[in-house]
């Protein structure tokens, strides 16, 4: 472990790495919690330290913290919102309840920092307490969720944009595609003939869906519980902190925050976040079920649908010469599994609050911003590398459109649906097209035959 300076809390004395930042309580966490070799993300480790900063400031302005030692804090604070300092922040994602590992993590590095930019050693706070001073005011209990909102507040909206942009991929394709007549297909039988264009147009709209539900539920996590403390009572803060410290927190973010109406609801209730993970398991089954269309009506080249080409962006075998497989859609449905999976752990976790506070946030927290994380990734990749370049091939649509089944249904209004079913099974039966049962019957010209379909068509648009 190389050199060691010795720190102690009520549990007695223990060793800790002579560089650290962090101190006794994060380095019993290490080892107490050898678990995944996950760590926190770095957008959540910026959300407590906007937290501490704004409460250092506040608790300055209310004249309950020394300005020197509230102006310390608040520098270091800044130093890790910059990204310094990342290395310190070392527990396992799956840690102690209610994440006070992680927080002490936060409290101890910057109690550290702070000393030292006032003169002070790692490891001594005299100058700077973890307790005392960072965290005056707070608990883990109103910590934690306010930096889960705050973290989820920032990266909802690149998501967000991410979904808007391939819901405008799709509204182009749907304009390139708008003049391609093709099969319609249900039950992965021949159904009512369509254009391409309509099918991408209604994943655009899909698309569009999801992202309103993400961003209607994402809104619910501006209420913010900080100031509630240990249990939401607001034990041990100073009058007027929790409503500044709401005010500075939304002026350092630019995010419409505001104070929980309920402190008490808010410390024991992850009901927010279980909205949010629906939304994004809305958002992944329909991505799923999408990419799963692409790679149906890609299938092929010369043995499936091969109605539409995607972009070949590498090889797909080490041992078919010149296959190429729809990989970037097959990425799309695994994450889509995990986000899925995710919202099932959050969903278990939020269920297994009790009283006053739910000890599973770490769990929670971490799943949603995964969530959050990988499917802004692939949703830009399904879009950047995907959607962008898809072609139509529009004899292939042709092709099947003249020998589809489904053209029976077009012939309903001219000769009903039981001459038309006998019309579809003497095709079927034949091998014959619709079309050629249909002039050989004589049941109508060639040309009532192309303004029905023509017909068809126009009333879909």
């Amino acid at each position: 472990m190389g050199k060691t300076r010795r720190e102690k809390d009520f549990l007695g004395e223990l060793d800790v790495p002579a560089d650290a930042y962090f101190g006794v309580q994060t380095w019993r966490a290490v080892g107490n919690f050898p678990i995944s070799g996950l760590r926190a993300s770095a957008v959540f480790v910026r959300a407590c330290a906007e937290i501490k900063k704004a409460g250092a400031l506040v608790h300055k302005e209310l004249g309950a913290l020394d300005a020197q030692v509230a102006d310390a804090i608040a520098c270091a604070a800044d130093e890790v919102i910059e990204g310094k300092l990342a290395d310190q922040f070392v527990v396992d994602v799956f840690q102690a309840g209610a994440g006070t590992s992680h927080h002490m993590n936060v409290n101890e590095v910057l109690a550290n920092r702070a000393s030292e930019l006032l003169g002070g050693a790692r490891g001594e706070y005299k100058l700077v307490h973890p307790n005392d001073h960072v965290n005056m005011g707070q608990c883990t209990n109103d910590v934690f969720p306010t930096a889960m909102r705050l973290a989820a507040l920032m990266t909802l909206p690149e998501l967000v944009g991410e979904l808007r942009g391939l819901a405008a991929a799709f509204v182009r394709k749907a304009e390139e595609f708008a003049d391609i007549a093709k099969s319609g297909r249900t039950h992965l039988q021949d159904a009512t003939p369509l254009r391409l264009g309509q099918e991408f147009g209604a994943y655009a709209r899909a698309v569009e869906h999801a992202a309103d539900g993400i961003e209607a539920q994402g809104s619910e996590l501006c209420r913010l519980g900080i100031g509630g403390t240990a249990t939401g009572s607001g034990l041990n803060t100073v009058p007027g902190y929790r409503k500044k410290v709401v005010a500075r927190l939304a002026d350092q973010t630019k995010l419409a925050l505001s104070p929980a109406e309920d402190l008490f609801e808010a410390m024991q209730s992850m009901a927010p976040f279980v909205r949010v993970s629906g939304a994004l398991r809305v958002a992944a089954v329909e991505l799923g079920r999408i990419s799963n269309d692409l790679r149906l009506l890609s299938s092929g080249p010369t043995t499936g649908l091969a109605e539409i080409r995607l972009p070949a962006v590498q090889p797909g075998s080490s041992t078919m010469p010149g296959k190429v497989n729809p990989v970037l859609p097959e990425c799309m449905n695994m994450i889509c599994f995990q986000v899925m999976g995710n919202d099932a752990c959050i969903a278990h976790a939020a269920g297994a609050g009790q009283l006053e506070l739910n000890v599973m946030m770490p769990i929670i927290n971490y799943n949603l911003l995964w969530s959050i994380k990988i499917l802004t990734n692939g949703t830009r990749m399904l879009r950047e590398r995907c959607v962008q370049g898809i072609e139509a091939d529009r004899g292939r649509c042709d092709a099947y459109l003249a020998s589809t089944l489904g053209l029976a249904t077009v012939l309903n209004p001219a000769v009903g649906y039981h001459r038309a079913a006998e019309v579809a099974r003497q095709a079927s039966a034949t091998g014959k097209s619709i079309r050629q049962v249909v002039l050989e019957e004589r049941l109508l010209s060639e040309e009532e035959l192309d303004k029905l379909l023509a017909r068809a068509l126009e009333r879909q648009q």
